[in-house]
């Protein structure tokens, strides 16, 4: 204790040093190289999805948009033209609600809409696989669609296929042949 009756009075704040740039690797050091066949993008552990430029997958709330779409417009062709209408975009990876909302059906890994076979074992075999145990099955499949990296339910699971979302219709365009940039 001292005798001094004046209390102490702190003095003026340290002077702040004087601004710097932060470093060129500010925060977590820069990724490794990824492996050979790998996208540089992909996360470990999850699948690699590789389309081309502007094309992504598949919002969920698309999807799902997708599902109830579908069954309007299978109502209001009455049934076979949705059927007509279907076999004729399978070829192009498409189903009619597909169509209207820019969804086409790809391969697992990316790359290219797939063609009317892939479309046939998705849609008819996937579709018997997915009804054996009426609405048991089909929420496991939505289960299995929510929780999964590349939101595949069981058709798409037995397909081996995703679904990709373009909104610029950059599969169009190379479907005519044209380059994109």
């Amino acid at each position: 204790m001292s005798d001094d009756p004046t209390p102490e009075v702190p003095g003026p704040p340290p002077a702040a040093p004087p601004y710097q740039e932060p470093p060129a690797q500010f925060g977590y050091p820069p990724a490794p190289p990824a492996p050979a066949g790998q996208a540089p993008y992909a996360q470990p552990g999850l699948p690699t999805f590789v389309v081309p430029p502007g094309v992504i997958l598949a919002p969920v709330g698309r999807r799902i948009g997708a599902y109830f779409l579908s069954i309007l417009l299978f109502i209001v062709t009455l049934g076979i033209g949705w059927i007509i209408w279907g076999l004729i975009l399978w070829p192009k990876g498409q189903s009619p609600a597909f169509k209207v909302l820019k969804l086409h059906v790809v391969p697992k890994e990316g790359g290219t809409p797939v063609g009317f076979g892939k479309m046939a074992l998705r849609n008819i075999v996937g579709g018997i696989a997915e009804g054996i145990l009426g609405w048991v099955t089909s929420l496991i499949s939505f289960v299995l669609f929510a929780v999964r990296p590349l939101h595949q339910p069981f058709t798409d699971l037995i397909a081996g296929t995703t679904v990709a979302y373009d909104p610029t219709g950059v599969y169009d365009q190379l479907r005519a042949g044209k380059q994109i940039p």
